[in-house]
């Protein structure tokens, strides 16, 4: 039987996930300070929707879990979250001549009824899995951002600061030790359900910057 943490068993399960993150036309171009300003604008739009539930979520989380801790930590989050959709939206709203997104896209309704989905019908456990991947993969595409970007002036540079260095990667690395205590104590079941949800998060970040490179819409 594998020795392996639960989370790092799962990170490594959806490396190839991260991969094509990584060599992605939308992480490409914002590494190189040359994405169309009108697809990086449709990408805070809807991550500006996406963070309004997401926030929710991670307070419902906190509301859930017993350790006090872990509740502490999970209000933390969601507080961080609704601060980083404000400074990312007035950073850029002005400078890219935004309007409030009003919809979501396809891949942003897709990503958020599957959060409140996990939420509501599953055990805890299942809906911390289910938030991780926005942790985790966030935090290896600003490393590997600033590992590889040219030098120089990039008008994403703040964006890109927002998801790299020691203080996010703490914030990371305590919400893996929490769910790997979290499923340490679970059953079979609820862990290969927290590993489904997971695996189905990590896609779906992918889906959710493929939808912003493409300024994804509904047909009606």
């Amino acid at each position: 039987m594998s020795t392996k943490k639960w989370s790092k068993q799962v990170c490594e399960t959806v490396l190839p996930v991260l991969d094509e993150i990584n060599a992605h036309p939308f992480i490409v171009e914002l590494m190189k300070g040359t994405l169309d300003p009108k697809k990086f604008g449709f990408y805070i739009q809807q991550d500006t929707l996406y963070l309004g539930v997401y926030g929710k979520i991670l307070s419902g989380i906190a509301e859930k879990l017993e350790n006090p801790e872990y509740k502490k930590a999970f209000f933390s989050f969601a507080e961080d979250s609704v601060y980083v959709e404000k400074s990312m939206h007035e950073v850029y709203k002005e400078t890219l001549q935004m309007e409030d997104a009003e919809k979501k896209s396809p891949s942003c309704t897709l990503y958020t009824s599957f959060l409140e989905s996990c939420f509501y019908t599953k055990p805890v456990e299942v809906a911390v899995a289910s938030v991780l991947p926005c942790f985790w993969i966030y935090m290896k595409v600003g490393d590997y951002l600033v590992a590889n970007q040219t030098k120089g002036n990039n008008p994403y540079q703040d964006w890109i600061n927002t998801y790299s260095g020691d203080e996010f990667a703490k914030s990371v690395d305590y919400v893996l030790d929490i769910a790997d205590d979290l499923a340490s104590k679970c059953d079979k079941k609820t862990v290969d359900q927290m590993t489904e949800a997971f695996i189905l998060a990590s896609n779906m970040e992918y889906m959710f910057w493929d939808s912003a490179y493409k300024q994804e819409k509904w047909i009606l």
